[in-house]
């Protein structure tokens, strides 16, 4: 049975933004609504507003007057989300959770663990990024449910179809963690959907039946998307089956962490040099308060076309709070220049990115991308894609192989910016003619439709989709996964056995299928802790399920987190079993990977490892 409302929900990691499709409407009309989303804006002031900060502020004793964080579903909070969060967040950057989505992917530090704010004092309570994650979308279940549940408990978030949206990039572990996080808020019916499809399932529901008129078959579109913590790219082919135009996901990118929190971030750099020329000295928090200002002041200037410039004050230190605040000026050229030149340059489909020289010891923090440089890092994704791929008939290629798309689509908050869409659109264009294209004219940039909103209503609308009242993309596994296998050789000293990459997942593999590996048994190590290593890929898109992979570089697969467990037979000591394995990809959009005894009696479960809160 449907539930009364099809929910989608953008967890971003500068905003959220939540929309909704009434089922109870007659199909003749009927419309998405983005939710309304209150929230404190000033201490004892709350406002709807259409986007909610994805921002966390830990509030100490004296920071707010007492009775002034109060919301009309909770009196007393125990955080601060929103706005409200990240304005004092620009002040008092100590206690404030930022990028929780970012930290969320990030396999290097235990995600289950309180780690944030990411090195703040001792005395700031902190979250994990799973948690941070979770009370986000829960505070969006309360707004929900005060507003459509309070005399209708059958309205409630928890009882409706949700449609959450990741990064397509997100690799299984992030995509686990998610679901951890909504469960973990009360969340039940979720399903997870990738960024980059949910904007084009926007297009597609602001251009109603017009859309089949913007494209044909053959076409290839690349949808951009440029958010506050990441860049995602994805290519869309258009095709025919049965008469109809049909759409199919054939590829997206790697994770890269580039984004608006940079370009703020190298925004802060230039101020923070312009004031220490004229003498004063900035601390590391003080940095990070102009990191956050640089972002609201890059914002109104971005908005505000006739503004030339926006005043930018950083507070004193200890009894100089107020009385030793600096000021400067962010100025609409700081903007263009920098954003413009440092992360959208114009180069050749042939320069890729640059990998820095690293150093031996390195702060742990979030792996920023080494090379700013977007257009280097979508040269590398459309120059990766004719390669090795059973797509690669149905992606147009240019003299050298490069893939041409015949159209883009602009999504995330960084694409707001016609000065960036416009540098991008120069930059592509450039490459088409180099390889043998027309470039793309203004109808083959396709027309996003209210990018702050563009992926929650996109995800609302798939939702729709897959009650038969919507196009659908066709997509899958959005990478290759595998399985490593320790080769059967004889031991030498000093070396481990070589691994080799059984392919238990191929790209695209569709949602609610199965398989299994075709004619081979495994040893499977039983009644005695055993480490299995789980690996994927992006780009190497030919392999088959059951497919092995001796050899490859460190581009083309890259290891996950490896699990460590003891499988448990009864009445069995420690043996090596002989298992077939199977493989499924769940319709909520994770993988499952199943041993099976020979007999068919006896199945396990491997997992992707996720730390727990108890770990170190």
């Amino acid at each position: 049975m449907d539930t009364r409302y099809i929910v989608g929900i953008d967890l971003g990691t500068t905003n959220s933004a939540l929309a909704y499709f009434d089922n109870a409407q007659p199909e003749e009309g009927a419309r998405i609504e983005v939710g309304a989303i209150p929230q404190l804006v000033n201490p004892g002031e709350v406002e709807e507003r259409s986007l909610m900060p994805s921002f966390l502020f830990v509030p100490g004793e004296m920071d707010f007057p007492k009775g002034s964080l109060a919301l009309p579903w909770d009196r007393n909070p125990q955080f601060v989300i929103g706005e409200l969060a990240r304005k004092r967040g620009a002040e008092n950057p100590a206690r404030l959770i930022s990028s929780a989505k970012s930290w969320l992917s990030y396999a290097a530090v235990n995600r289950a663990a309180p780690i944030l704010p990411w090195q703040s004092p001792e005395e700031v309570p902190k979250l994990s990024p799973v948690d941070a994650s979770a009370r986000y979308l829960e505070y969006l279940r309360s707004v929900w449910d005060s507003r459509m549940a309070r005399k209708a408990p059958e309205l409630a978030l928890s009882e409706q179809e949700i449609f959450l949206t990741v990064p397509a990039s997100f690799d299984e572990e992030a995509r686990e963690l998610t679901l951890r996080a909504a469960e973990q808020a009360g969340l039940r019916r979720v399903t997870l959907l990738e960024e980059p499809q949910s904007a084009f399932y926007a297009w597609i529901e602001a251009q109603g039946d017009a859309w089949r008129k913007r494209v044909k078959v053959g076409d290839l579109i690349l949808v951009c998307d440029v958010g506050g913590g990441t860049t995602d790219f994805s290519l869309i082919t258009v095709s025919e089956e049965g008469g109809e135009l049909a759409l199919r996901r054939v590829a997206v990118g790697d994770h890269i962490l580039l984004g608006g929190d940079n370009m703020d971030l190298s925004l802060a750099r230039l101020l923070q040099q312009r004031l220490e020329d004229e003498g004063h000295r900035i601390d590391t928090w003080q940095l990070q308060s102009l990191w956050h200002q640089a972002r609201i002041g890059k914002e109104r200037l971005f908005s505000e076309p006739k503004s030339k410039k926006q005043p930018i004050t950083v507070l004193g230190k200890g009894t100089k709070l107020v009385g030793g605040s600096v000021k400067t000026e962010l100025l609409r050229e700081d903007v263009e220049q920098s954003l413009v030149e440092g992360f959208f340059p114009l180069v050749a489909n042939t320069e890729m990115p640059v990998r820095q020289r690293r150093i031996g010891f390195q702060e742990l923090g979030l792996p920023y991308a080494a090379d700013p440089a977007v257009t280097k890092h979508l040269a590398r994704f459309l120059a990766q894609q004719t390669a090795n791929s059973p797509d690669a008939a149905a992606i147009r290629r240019g003299k050298s192989g490069f893939a041409c798309p015949t159209h883009i689509l602009f999504n995330g908050g960084v694409m707001k910016a016609a000065l960036l869409r416009e540098r991008l659109v120069e930059a592509l264009n450039n490459w088409l003619m180099a390889e043998g294209f027309e470039p793309l004219g203004t109808k083959e940039v396709l027309d996003a439709p209210d990018l702050d909103h563009a992926v929650a209503r996109g995800a609302a609308y798939y939702g729709r989709a897959r009650s038969g009242r919507g196009v659908r993309i066709r997509s899958g596994a959005p990478r290759t996964y595998y399985i490593g296998v320790e080769s059967a050789m004889p031991a030498v000293p000093g070396l481990p056995a070589p691994l080799k990459a059984l392919c238990v997942v191929p790209f695209g593999m569709e949602e609610g299928t199965e398989a299994k590996i075709p004619n081979r048994e495994f040893g499977l190590v039983v009644g005695e802790p055993a480490e299995f290593r789980f690996l994927s890929s992006t780009v190497r898109k030919q392999d088959q399920i059951g497919g092995m992979v001796e050899d490859w570089g460190a581009d083309e697969i890259q290891e996950l987190s490896p699990l460590e467990v003891t499988l448990k037979v009864e009445g069995q000591e420690e043996t090596v079993m002989p298992v077939r394995l199977e493989s499924r990809v769940t319709e909520i959009g994770t993988l499952e990977l199943w041993c099976v005894s020979r007999d068919g009696q006896q199945r396990w479960k491997l997992e992707f490892n996720i730390r727990e809160k108890d770990e170190s």
